[in-house]
């Protein structure tokens, strides 16, 4: 069983699971279709979580009104206004146009030409940033040795929930000071440094918990032949919970502890492209995001008045 692909589901909400989708409408469509975009799909090795992104999204297409055999151009069209209209953001917006994309040209094989799609425009939105204070506030709220780990490891080292969740015990070299971070976004390796403190908590974690193979494993790993990684649903419960016995108002997510890791680097004056690398960043603009929202740097930012 893929227990990422699994727990990734159950992040889904009810709507927009695929058998709830399937229920929903009169399944008169030909499903070969979609076994034929799930495998293609894992041919292409395409993560789980894109895959489970690309056949919800397709699904919800696939069994509109706006699906139609063969497809138009047309139709595409008014099923992404639909879709605008609706409120859907951006960002899901241009993973419906992903997941419509992958179908026309990896599973139809038309050139990628042949159904040019406009895109949005992307908002240029900037992450919220945790200040050093918030989030020393939010590991005070923890007292599970286990919850704490894991939100400590992932601001410490600037981690993804995903690049957390397949942490394994042998990943960890605590002679060079090193974690090993495996099969990353674009399935990109990467080692990050862990600091003495980090070393020692988790020594006291795996002397506590004692798990077999990965760093952090589910409650039920115990009972089953084979152990399975922590959910990225329970962490996220955990940050949330923690964020709101701190007190935080600001709109943060699990993944504000990366942004925040990242930011707070760069106050200490850590250079931009050593932080690209810690991140696994393919590209540099990904990463200059971070000296729009570092406090110190626009703090040492003059104003033209004080040129008067």
């Amino acid at each position: 069983m893929n227990t990422y692909h699994s727990s990734h589901y159950d992040q889904q909400s009810n709507k927009t699971h695929p058998s709830n989708i399937e229920q929903k409408y009169d399944l008169t469509h030909d499903r070969s279709h979609l076994y034929e975009m799930q495998r293609q799909l894992e041919i292409m090795n395409y993560s789980d979580s894109t895959k489970a992104s690309y056949r919800i999204h397709f699904m919800q297409f696939y069994y509109s009104k706006h699906f139609t055999n063969p497809i138009q151009r047309e139709k595409i069209l008014d099923y992404l206004l639909s879709k605008k209209n609706e409120g859907k953001s951006l960002s899901a917006q241009n993973q419906i146009i992903n997941a419509i994309k992958f179908y026309i040209e990896k599973v139809l094989k038309e050139d990628r030409e042949y159904y040019y799609i406009d895109r949005p425009k992307n908002e240029k939105r900037l992450p919220t940033i945790l200040s050093k204070e918030e989030v020393s506030r939010i590991f005070r709220q923890i007292v599970n040795v286990k919850h704490k780990s894991i939100l400590r490891l992932i601001y410490g080292c600037g981690l993804r929930v995903g690049e957390l969740c397949r942490i394994e015990l042998q990943d960890i070299d605590s002679d060079r000071m090193r974690l090993h971070i495996r099969r990353a976004k674009g399935y990109k390796d990467r080692y990050v440094p862990i600091n003495q403190a980090i070393v020692e908590e988790l020594r006291y974690y795996y002397q506590k918990y004692t798990p077999r193979r990965y760093l952090f494993e589910g409650m039920k790993s115990k009972q089953l032949p084979e152990p399975v990684p922590y959910s990225h649903s329970s962490i996220r419960a955990i940050f949330k919970r923690a964020c709101k016995k701190a007190n935080i108002n600001k709109r943060v997510k699990l993944h504000s502890l990366r942004h925040s890791y990242a930011t707070h680097l760069l106050e200490h004056g850590v250079d931009l492209r050593y932080i690209q690398t810690l991140l696994g960043h393919s590209s540099s603009k990904t990463t200059e995001i971070y000296t729009h929202v570092s406090e110190t740097k626009l703090d040492d930012l003059p104003s033209p008045l004080d040129f008067l």
